[in-house]
């Protein structure tokens, strides 16, 4: 049975929809209203905010901390500088992903690490020999997102915080209605963005005092189903749709690696020992064997086929998740997509596929298959750059 977060008293009594999921072990919204659209259009154009506790969070203390992460992670946590935050993923001895998230040097002998799935019992199996505290602080620490363009301004009005100067992927300690906070510039939309992090006890003043400066910026609270969509226009993968962890892998070919799933840039490879170096080593020469893509589905063709039936086209109002064949241009089958979703800001129908190398090219024509009419048929797809949505307020 899930449980509350420590933002439930304030969410519970705003979500008019009912709808609910387990997320991580806590309840969680779907969407506050009956349709998730407001709360999307909120995070591109003006501000939602989301209850995002259920992050699994970690906190690495000691002289080895950084030493440590280092020989986990598949990207040197030695070079982070104090108040920097990292994208990182992390593998096993054969180079095959575990989980991704973010690592955090707050300070020289502090980190925290986020990820999607609990992983503290692997953590301390490769913590011997090393000099480190490792501290499960997922249920101590609650925390929320708050994203879009007018973020930064309600940010403004309850810290005074330097948000202004808070450059991306940085964070910064701060004071919001007298207690203290963690913000960090980071998030799940692919917009500007920042999320806060509090203890327990502070969730509910944090929630308020956000919601109350926000009423001048068109700020709404905000479900899973709107930050589904913008982590579809965003190119963002997840863990257990787009990718499994290797842990939970019955066969090889469900395992991933990090160029597999387009986390390559975080790879450094040229360091110190690590988990799985040799094995992504040999892969990045070789090339990897698959390849994670954006694709455009076809508009035309898709309306085409409900046309045909008399019928208008049809596409799902939320993000969806269920995989579906791709073909070459010539019918062979080459990979999957596990996500995509209809992008009301860039009308454009999209999607998010791991296909085989050499496929998956930008500007390569692949089938996807639809069903219409309980009609199985194949409409172009073309490979497109990610990510799909990329504002420059992003990184300003």
């Amino acid at each position: 049975m899930p449980i509350e977060s420590p933002f439930h008293s304030c969410t519970s009594k705003l979500c008019k929809s009912l709808r609910w999921k387990n997320w991580a072990g806590y309840y969680a919204v779907c969407a506050f209203g009956t349709y998730a659209e407001r709360e999307y259009f909120a995070f591109r154009h003006a501000a939602g905010l989301i209850d995002v506790t259920p992050l699994f969070k970690y906190e690495v203390h000691g002289p080895d901390a950084a030493a440590f992460l280092a020989k986990v992670l598949a990207r040197d946590a030695t070079r982070l500088k104090v108040g920097q935050v990292a994208y990182c993923c992390w593998c096993d001895d054969a180079g095959k992903l575990l989980d991704d998230g973010t690592v955090w040097r707050i300070e020289e002998d502090h980190f925290r690490m986020t990820a999607a799935e609990p992983s503290v019992a692997w953590f301390h199996h490769n913590a011997r020999g090393f000099d480190v505290v490792i501290e499960d602080s997922t249920e101590r620490i609650a925390a929320v997102s708050l994203q879009g363009p007018t973020s930064r301004d309600i940010l403004r009005q309850v810290t005074d915080a330097d948000v202004e100067g808070l450059r991306f992927f940085r964070l910064t300690r701060a004071k919001i209605d007298g207690f203290d906070a963690t913000i960090t510039r980071t998030g799940y939309t692919g917009d500007l963005g920042f999320e806060v992090w509090v203890d327990n006890a502070h969730a509910p003043k944090l929630w308020d005092a956000l919601m109350s400066a926000g009423k001048d910026y068109g700020l709404v609270p905000a479900g899973l189903d709107a930050l589904d969509i913008t982590r579809v226009e965003a190119g963002f993968i997840m863990n257990g749709v787009d990718y499994y962890s290797a842990n939970h892998c019955l066969i090889e070919s469900r395992k991933s690696t990090p160029y597999e799933t387009g986390l390559g840039w975080t790879v450094q490879l040229e360091r110190e020992p690590f988990n799985g170096q040799a094995a992504l080593s040999a892969e990045k020469h070789h090339g990897p064997a698959r390849r994670f893509v954006g694709l455009e589905v076809d508009w035309d063709e898709l309306e085409a086929l409900y046309s045909a039936h008399g019928l208008p086209p049809e596409v799902c109002s939320q993000a969806w998740r269920d995989p579906k064949p791709v073909y070459s241009a010539s019918g062979e089958h080459v990979g999957q997509a596990t996500s995509g979703a209809w992008s009301p800001a860039l009308k454009k129908n999209l999607a998010l596929a791991t296909v085989r190398s050499p496929f998956g090219k930008v500007g390569e024509e692949l089938r996807i298959d639809v069903l219409v009419e309980y009609v199985r048929h194949s409409i172009k797809a073309t490979v497109i750059k990610k990510p799909f949505f990329d504002p420059e307020r992003k990184r300003s």
